[in-house]
């Protein structure tokens, strides 16, 4: 009777061990392949993202700045002037913005000083930049809402920060003319 009992033992060892084993890998590998597509494509749409995006370009100031009926009335561009080296200065209001932090609510003030080219006189260039300051304004709080505590963090920052505001200005206030903006100063910049 024991080598019944032994030569059922085999039997049933020689089933079990044709069966597949169900241990941790058979329960992780379904699951497996899903969180790997997921992943890949994840990587792909930030990569993608990176690549491709501009966070704080001036295509939003560009869009705003569709002539209407009514801006026909404005006053044109000053005439360029040939640029004699010597610049002066215009003075923007502080702008509050906030960052772009998920989870925490910080803020950002921002007071500009724009270096304007001899190109365009003191005079005619106030009241230029005057009359386009809601413009201004509005792109910047938009482009200050777009940027991050760590898009703000130190010097090679906030020199990027300086030419793109300074590029977005010029584009969107002297399309298809000489930049008459030199530099953007910061007069004022304070994160909360």
């Amino acid at each position: 009777m024991a080598d019944a009992e032994n030569a059922e033992n085999k039997d049933h060892n020689a089933e079990q061990e044709a069966q597949p084993k169900k241990g941790l890998v058979g329960k992780v590998v379904p699951w497996l392949v899903p969180l790997l597509a997921v992943a890949v494509c994840a990587g792909a749409g930030f990569a993608v993202g990176r690549l491709f995006g501009a966070r704080g370009s001036a295509q939003t100031v560009s869009a705003a700045e569709q002539p209407s009926p009514d801006e026909a009335l404005t006053p044109p561009v000053p005439a360029e002037r040939p640029d004699t080296g010597e610049s002066w200065y215009y003075d923007l209001e502080p702008v509050i913005g906030n960052l772009n932090e998920p989870g925490v609510v910080r803020y950002v003030r921002l007071g500009l000083t724009l270096e304007v080219g001899s190109s365009m006189t003191e005079k005619e260039g106030t009241g230029f930049f005057e009359q386009r300051k809601p413009l201004l304004k509005n792109w910047l709080t938009l482009y200050l809402n777009n940027l991050s505590l760590e898009d703000i963090r130190g010097e090679r920052n906030l020199r990027r920060i300086q030419t793109q505001i300074a590029d977005a200005f010029n584009q969107s206030l002297f399309p298809n003319a000489k930049p008459r903006i030199k530099r953007v100063l910061f007069k004022e910049l304070s994160i909360q």
